[in-house]
């Protein structure tokens, strides 16, 4: 998605969350100024990387992760495959042996299991935000192989190529490294919460609350925008 198209989206969720674009816009100028210190992957380094195959599957941590992920081991052959984790989705993997290529993330997942991920060979796709600029300041720079993007103006080394959550951004990043085929795991786009998108919860899963459910809204109908305009073959497994 251009990023024309895209800030009409992105005008309406910081009117419709109250969030500051200011914010945005800070948090995205920080991480660029670590990125430029540390070192940082370019999209043509990723493509590179990650060229071995135009199929993907993007991991959501909804509560059907682990079914699917199941699912995906007995049925096909991940080898062929890019995997994508979406933030938290990185845990459900970890716990069943499967090492993402890519982890997506704002930094609000478990993060030890994301910097194993890293370890292990993911690469790591950091997006600034407002809300996570503390994360930003003091997580960032603990990792390798690092991609970054804003959800508002993309400058220096950051990018933007669409979506709110950091599942939908995984579709659009996905489209993005030239797929042509990309299945859905554990994005239910329902009302429950698992323990992978909210490592602090309790128990396994909860109740969204209202702000997770727009959040939802908003990842569904990002993520139906892309089966409507772009070229690439989606299948949900939720379906």
């Amino acid at each position: 998605m251009e990023f024309g198209l895209w800030e009409k989206y992105y005008k309406e969720i910081l009117e419709d969350f109250g969030f500051s674009r200011e914010g945005d816009e800070e948090s995205a100028k920080l991480l660029d100024e670590i990125l430029f210190e540390e070192g940082c992957l370019t999209l043509d380094d990723l493509s590179k990387i990650v060229g071995f195959s135009d199929k993907f599957i993007v991991f959501g941590a909804g509560p059907s992760v682990k079914e699917h992920i199941q699912e995906l081991k007995d049925n096909y052959d991940l080898k062929d495959y890019v995997l994508v984790a979406a933030d938290g989705a990185t845990t459900a993997m970890i716990e069943e042996r499967l090492v993402p290529d890519i982890v997506v993330t704002d930094l609000d997942g478990n993060i030890d299991d994301i910097l194993l991920a890293n370890l292990k060979g993911a690469n790591i796709v950091i997006h600034a935000h407002a809300d996570n600029i503390e994360r930003i300041a003091s997580l960032s720079s603990f990792f390798n192989n690092v991609l970054g993007t804003t959800q508002a103006q993309p400058i220096g080394n950051l990018y933007n190529f669409g979506g709110f959550t950091d599942g939908d951004r995984a579709i659009f990043l996905s489209v993005a490294l030239g797929a042509t085929q990309i299945i859905l795991a554990g994005m239910d786009f329902g009302d429950i919460v698992t323990k992978y998108s909210r490592p602090n919860l309790e128990s396994n899963l909860a109740n969204a609350d209202e702000f997770k459910k727009k959040k939802l809204v908003y990842a569904e109908m990002f993520t139906n925008w892309i089966v409507e305009n772009e070229n690439v073959d989606i299948v949900n497994l939720m379906e």
